[in-house]
């Protein structure tokens, strides 16, 4: 189904005209400008052209204009041929110039193997500063650089079904993690509880005096208890479910087709916070020891939520699936017979009898990288795909999947961290066909060839797990050393240091 709707997006891109500029979002403002301090940022790597005196194809150079790379890359358009070139799968990492993204973070990224017509594959690493809206009080607060605050972020965006959700979400998910963060700013510089209400703005609706709504205090219990840290985990769960509304609403004058998986880092006042909805994956490599920073939401994992949403509302299953899961699917000869099955609220197996409604397809099937959600997708968290239907049906599929994050936080000051200790974010093409224990000691044999103050060593180890995934060509495809198949999907890695030169305040 997937190559399906990749084909279609790919004939709609080629028959139509070049795609219109992308404009700004209309709900976000423009980006507010990072301390000093910050790496300024370039223009994003300009799509190719023919080269003079060649007559390409009109389909060849308007598929060439859809297709960008990350900022931080600075590709020229030779760089960006060599980048979408599906034979040669050259790696990609920003240029050594000095001029290096935010506490020396390592990037390296490498094209499918003709899996799909360019990398879906988008990432971003930002310094973004945050003004308050508002002070606690209500009053109005006078606009004071040092009264915001600053946050650290990066961002890996695996796209499916065509790259323009990922390239979307890469430009605008941090501006509305941003715009969350607002409300915040100075809630978390005050190391007392939050307010349990912000005051409304004079003259804004609701801002009337409701005194005479709220019963005696003896009527309610104690409060919750609610942390600083849980406010910014918030902020970020919203900042999800708001970009896909955005993608939503834009999906048509925009043409963003398709869907990404996101997984985003944040570090804001100490912690580091990693949020992801998909399949990509970050792990903490910590004086040897791997520490899970995230899960895989897939149909397998998340088989019991799926479950059960399609046994509460089972007009989304539109008579052609069934909410119950089997061992094999059900043959007609079957009918009457017991069969084993599970449901919404089964971690096991059991035995009943196989009625007619059971011969239709199972909502989740399969295992694996094999596993699919209504025989479609393979994925049930992330951006987009507010257009994907079942194959051969106007079944949509996305109220099924959800664009929530789960959010693990690491406090940074709670241990003293070496120039060796890095968090390891990869999109799905490293983490097929790599291990986190096989990730864990590249770490170790990469940067213990380079010295501890060099900054470059974190480039060089993203490069090296990325040349590890991908393997090398050989007459039967792209080939590991132990001659299995390599990764023929796109992969993008992030290596960000933890300790070592360089100050976190």
């Amino acid at each position: 189904m997937l190559n399906r709707v990749r084909s279609a997006v790919a004939h709609l891109v080629s028959s139509g005209g070049a795609p219109p500029p992308r404009p700004k979002s209309p709900d976000l403002p423009n980006s507010t400008s990072a301390p000093p301090a910050a790496p300024p940022q370039a223009p994003r790597s300009p799509p190719t052209r023919a080269g003079s005196g060649t007559a390409a194809p009109a389909k060849t150079v308007e598929a060439r204009a859809s297709f960008s790379r990350p900022t931080f890359l600075q590709l020229s358009p030779g760089g960006l041929r060599r980048a979408d070139d599906h034979a040669g799968r050259a790696v990609q990492s920003p240029p050594d110039t000095g001029r290096r993204l935010p506490w020396s973070t390592g990037y390296a990224e490498v094209i499918n193997a003709g899996k799909s017509r360019h990398n879906e594959d988008q990432a971003c690493c930002e310094v973004v500063y945050v003004e308050g809206r508002r002070s606690v009080s209500g009053a109005p607060r006078e606009p004071s650089r040092g009264q915001g605050l600053c946050f650290y972020y990066w961002g890996l965006f695996d796209g499916h079904a065509g790259g323009r959700a990922a390239e979307m979400a890469s430009r605008l998910l941090h501006r509305h993690i941003r715009e969350q963060l607002k409300d915040l700013v100075e809630i978390l510089q005050d190391p007392s509880p939050p307010p349990l209400c912000l005051p409304s703005t004079p003259g804004a609706p609701g801002s009337s005096d409701s005194s005479h709504l709220v019963g005696p205090q003896s009527c309610w219990s104690s409060q919750k208890e609610v942390t600083h840290e849980s406010l910014v985990v918030g902020a970020i769960e919203n900042a999800f479910q708001l970009m896909d509304e955005q993608m939503a609403r834009e999906r048509r004058g925009h043409q963003v087709e398709g869907g990404c998986c996101a997984l985003v880092v944040v570090y804001l006042l100490g912690k580091v916070y990693v949020a992801n909805a998909g399949d990509s994956r970050a792990i903490i490599v910590r004086n040897g020891e791997i520490i899970p920073m995230s899960r895989e939401f897939t149909p397998e994992t998340e088989r019991q939520r799926l479950q059960t949403l399609g046994f509460l509302k089972p007009e989304l299953l539109g008579g052609e699936f069934t909410h119950l899961e089997f061992p094999r699917r059900v043959q007609p000869k079957e009918l009457g017979q017991r069969m084993l099955y599970r449901d919404q609220n089964m971690t096991g197996w059991a035995y009943k009898k196989i009625e007619l409604e059971d011969l239709r397809f199972p909502l989740v099937c399969g295992e694996g990288k094999k596993a699919r959600m209504m025989a479609t997708i393979g994925v049930t968290r992330g951006l987009g795909d507010h257009n994907l239907r079942v194959c051969s049906s106007t079944l949509p599929i996305k109220p099924f999947l959800s664009s929530f994050p789960e959010v693990r936080v690491y406090d940074l000051t709670q241990y003293e961290h070496c120039p060796d200790d890095v968090l390891v974010l990869g999109t799905d093409g490293l983490w097929d066909v790599t291990s986190d224990c096989e990730v864990a000691a590249t770490v170790d044999r990469v940067l213990s060839a380079y010295e501890p103050n060099d900054p470059s060593r974190y480039t060089a180890l993203a490069q090296a797990l990325v040349l590890g995934a991908r393997g090398t060509p050989r007459d039967r495809g792209w080939r590991l050393p132990n001659n299995k198949l390599g990764s023929g999907d796109d992969i993008s890695v992030f290596v960000i240091p933890l300790g070592g030169p360089g100050s976190y305040s």
